[in-house]
Parts: structure tokens; C-alpha cells; sequence
């Protein structure tokens, strides 16, 4: 029977880190204006189960203004002004495809719902507050989480888009997997080469065709 993240939550829920971090969390939570939501903390597991598991896009700690983290990296409320990295992403996607996406909508639902784990692996922050709550716990949760994934042996595309995401790779070692790397979507790396035309939309789908898996529809249109 195959793994599912209630089992992972299950695995880490007694270590030290884990205890030390939901004590933090309490507090900031409790004192200050915290993003996203506590119950969306965990949405990217909720939406992407592992047996729906085909792609992991990793961010490193979620939007710190008011109504844009959503518990998906990159993705912003339906409504709510695109962020620059994710107005990059969007430009990649129509570049690969040759199709138009909605500026007016960053809500990227539609790629978690289809196996595309949309995880930061930090995942809150305080409002105004880049990478406030980068902690050495959630460095632990992230190694596990990883170690998780490594380990399950199917087709599985990670797309690692700057330079902390590459760093990760050294956590990835399963012949199974597919390892895609870039500059980072935001313009200030972005605009320096790197990142246009990589082609890693398309790259991921010949993967999980090659291996008779369901491709990822990236146009939400």
C-alpha cells in the first residue's frame, strides 16, 4: 500500500523540531498578522496527494503582503495582482505552448488539483516580513519532506528554479526521478538569462508521457 502524507505528518510529529515549531507558530500566530492563513498552512498537501504525485515546484517562503499567500508557492488568490515571478512564469508557459494565460488570475489550484506539488519550504511568514520565519526547523521539515519524496520510486518531476531550489538537489538522488534546474522567475534574475526558454513546461510532460503517465495541462484556459 502506497505512502500518504498522513503517514509522513504521522512519522514527524514526535521529533523534537516538530514539537518546537508548532509551539512557535502558536505564538506568532496568536501575536501577529501571519501569512497565509493557518488553515492553508498545509493546502499544497491537501490538494496534491501522493498518489496524485507527478511534479514538485518549490518556493522558498510564502508572499508576505495582505490577501496574496495561499499555502501554494507562487500562486496568488483569483483577483489579487500577479506577483513578477509568477507574471515570468506565465510568460514561460505561453512562450512553450504558444497560448495566452489570464493575468487577471494567479490562483494556481488548477496545477495542484493535477498532481503538481506547489510547496514552500518555509511556510509562513510575517506580514511585511520576507523569510521572517526562516528557522532551523523548518530546515528539518523541508530535509524530510524531501527525504519522503526521494524515496518513492516512480516518475516524479522536481523543477528546482534558483539558487536555493538547486541547493536542494543534493537531497535527490532517486534514478526515477527527473531533476529540472533554472534561474529563478523573479525579473531581477529572471531578466539575466536563465530562466526564459528553458522549455521545462514541455521537458516535464516528455517525461511523464515517456513513462504512460497523465501530462500536466499548464494552460488554465
Amino acid at each position: 500500500m502506497e505512502l500518504t502524507w498522513n503517514d509522513f505528518f504521522k512519522q514527524i510529529k514526535e521529533k523534537e523540531y516538530s514539537k518546537s515549531l508548532k509551539m512557535f507558530l502558536d505564538e506568532e500566530y496568536k501575536n501577529k498578522i501571519i501569512y497565509p492563513p493557518r488553515n492553508e498552512m498545509f493546502k499544497a498537501f491537501l490538494l496534491t496527494p501522493v498518489s496524485n504525485l507527478k511534479v514538485v515546484i518549490i518556493g522558498q517562503d510564502p508572499y508576505h503582503e495582505p490577501k496574496q499567500a495561499m499555502g501554494l508557492c507562487f500562486s496568488v488568490r483569483s483577483g489579487v495582482k500577479l506577483p513578477p515571478s509568477l507574471i515570468n512564469i506565465y510568460k514561460e508557459i505561453e512562450n512553450e505552448y504558444h497560448v495566452n494565460m489570464s493575468k487577471q488570475d494567479g490562483d494556481l489550484t488548477y496545477l495542484a488539483t493535477q498532481g503538481c506539488l506547489l510547496l514552500n519550504s518555509i511556510l509562513s511568514v510575517e506580514k511585511g516580513k520576507p523569510l521572517s520565519h526562516k528557522r532551523e526547523e523548518y530546515d528539518l521539515f523541508f530535509q524530510d519532506v524531501l527525504k519522503f519524496i526521494n524515496d518513492l520510486d516512480r516518475p516524479i518531476v522536481f523543477m528546482l528554479w534558483g539558487g536555493y531550489a538547486k541547493g536542494l538537489a543534493k537531497y535527490l538522488n532517486n534514478p526515477n526521478h527527473l531533476i529540472l534546474k533554472a534561474n529563478h522567475p523573479s525579473p531581477l534574475s529572471a531578466n539575466k538569462g536563465g530562466w526564459f526558454n528553458n522549455n521545462h513546461f514541455i521537458l516535464c510532460n516528455e517525461y511523464l508521457k515517456k513513462h504512460n503517465i497523465e501530462e500536466i495541462k499548464w494552460n488554465k484556459n
